[in-house]
């Protein structure tokens, strides 16, 4: 079977690119090993309810921002929620935090919780620099520079606005939070580094300005639920790439990947594609596990990241009797003490909308929870009833449940991530944002500089789902580039 592009795996960046190319007119064909389209921006059906795989919120339908552009490149149509309140936090002190969209509420928010001081300064400079770096992030769809092309035309897009942005990749957070004489307020320290981590994976010392306002300030974006949940943003990017000559083959596990003459080779475990270029949207951790060439995974070891720098997830999923709906779907749960065996400070945990009867009957509402675990190869989750408790301990507390209205409940660990979704090490999330890696120094689009290209969460600009999104246009930006 001979394709224009073949994409390996499914997940939103080799959607998003698999769209942008059949809207080219390209033929291409999407592989993938599971059953279900988005890879963890997707749902899955579990005794006839439907639970979230991975990602739960949904943002990136502002302008300037790369699921917008997505939808109006393509006409794509979505049908979601806009959320008044995209969040709450509660924070070890008891206290509620509401992560208000409004700039000035969200101000009023912060100082009542954290005080007055520099609040207000600290947070219009992190909104600043949010609306900059989203701006950049399209007008810069050659970058990272891989080549002269690239520098060419990344100078050609270049606007004074993104040149003023350069220092903020060579400080950290950390050092923002220093500029404003933050660092002494404990609270607001802790509140910073779990939010980071669930945005940026990692905490102050570590993330960058410029991915750490952006990571900030989400919530000062439009947010989003979709009905039925994200399988339902997926379905109509899927429906749009067969209706336009494109193909999805599912229950194909791709084994290796070969350049022979002019042409690539995917190996899966049941049939062999051929295609004149091939985009990758699985971690480079286990692309390069594909490609039998020894020069190219010399070439891009230095890229790798290893189970020591990666984190895994612990998630649960609920089903609950609904009593009194929650007014926010979206919480986050502080532990200082840490949750037993990972050590983990916080989790995440969302609730279906109570109306939203497609992911659970009337009267009943699911809810996925996710924490982090480090090291997600060597720390081992033998007994994890008792982190599933230490959850459960925390949810009552925190008033968002009561353990009476469990009617399912299940969890898995970085184990299960692996055996279903053959990530390496059960690492989701992408790579952690590192102070001593540049956003140039990220791997770009580029995997062979002949005719593969990477996307996802693994390469610039990293997770999340506007993240993932602006790797697949960049990767056709690119392939056209190259090539047409």
């Amino acid at each position: 079977m001979e394709y224009d592009v073949v994409l390996i795996g499914s997940g939103f960046g080799s959607l998003s690119a698999a769209a942008l190319l059949a809207r080219q007119g390209l033929r291409v064909c999407v592989l993938e090993q599971a059953k279900y389209p988005g890879g963890c921006a997707s749902s899955y059906k579990r005794k006839g309810y439907w639970f979230e795989t991975g990602a739960t919120t949904l943002v990136g339908l502002d302008q300037n921002m790369p699921l917008r552009y997505l939808l109006d490149k393509t006409g794509i149509q979505i049908k979601a929620q806009k959320l008044e309140l995209p969040m709450q936090v509660h924070l070890p002190s008891g206290q509620m935090l509401t992560r208000y969209r409004n700039l000035e509420a969200w101000l009023a928010e912060a100082e009542r919780v954290f005080g007055k001081y520099n609040q207000r300064p600290f947070w219009q400079h992190c909104f600043k620099v949010s609306q900059q770096v989203w701006q950049a992030s399209l007008q810069q769809r050659s970058f990272p520079i891989s080549n002269t092309k690239d520098l060419i035309l990344s100078v050609c897009r270049a606007r004074p606005g993104q040149l003023a942005l350069l220092p903020a990749a060579f400080r950290t957070m950390e050092d923002v939070l220093r500029k404003y004489d933050l660092l002494q307020n404990k609270p607001f320290l802790d509140f910073v580094n779990e939010q980071l981590l669930i945005t940026a994976q990692n905490h102050i010392h570590e993330v960058n300005e410029l991915f750490g306002a952006t990571a900030l300030c989400y919530t000062l974006y439009s947010n989003y639920y979709v009905p039925g949940g994200l399988i339902n943003l997926v379905k109509p990017v899927e429906a749009y790439i067969t209706e336009n000559n494109g193909e999805i083959k599912y229950g194909q596990q791709v084994e290796s990947v070969k350049k022979t003459g002019r042409m690539y080779w995917i190996k899966t475990n049941n049939q062999t594609f051929q295609s004149k270029y091939v985009i990758s949207g699985i971690p480079l951790n286990n692309t390069l596990q594909l490609f039998k060439n020894e020069r190219l995974k010399s070439k891009l070891g230095k890229y790798i990241l290893p189970s020591e720098k990666l984190n895994g997830a612990f998630t649960m999923g609920l089903v609950l009797k609904l009593k009194q709906p929650p007014a926010v779907l979206h919480h986050q749960v502080h532990v200082p003490e840490g949750l037993p065996l990972i050590g983990s400070k916080s989790f995440f945990i969302s609730f279906s909308d109570p109306n939203d009867t497609l992911r659970a009957p009337a009267g009943q509402m699911v809810a996925s929870i996710s924490t982090h675990v480090p090291d997600p190869e060597n720390l081992r989750i033998e007994q994890k009833y008792i982190l599933e408790d230490a959850i459960l301990t925390a949810l009552c507390k925190a008033g968002l449940i009561d353990l009476k209205s469990i009617l399912v409940k299940h969890s898995a660990t970085p184990g299960a991530w692996n055996f279903w979704t053959h990530r390496a090490y059960g690492a989701v999330g992408g790579y952690p944002q590192y102070k001593q890696i540049k956003p140039w120094q990220m791997k770009d689009a580029r995997l062979d500089h002949d005719g593969a290209y990477i996307c996802g969460d693994s390469t610039y600009p990293g997770q999340g789902i506007p993240g993932v999104c602006l790797s697949g246009i960049i990767a056709v930006e690119k392939l056209l580039q190259d090539h047409f």
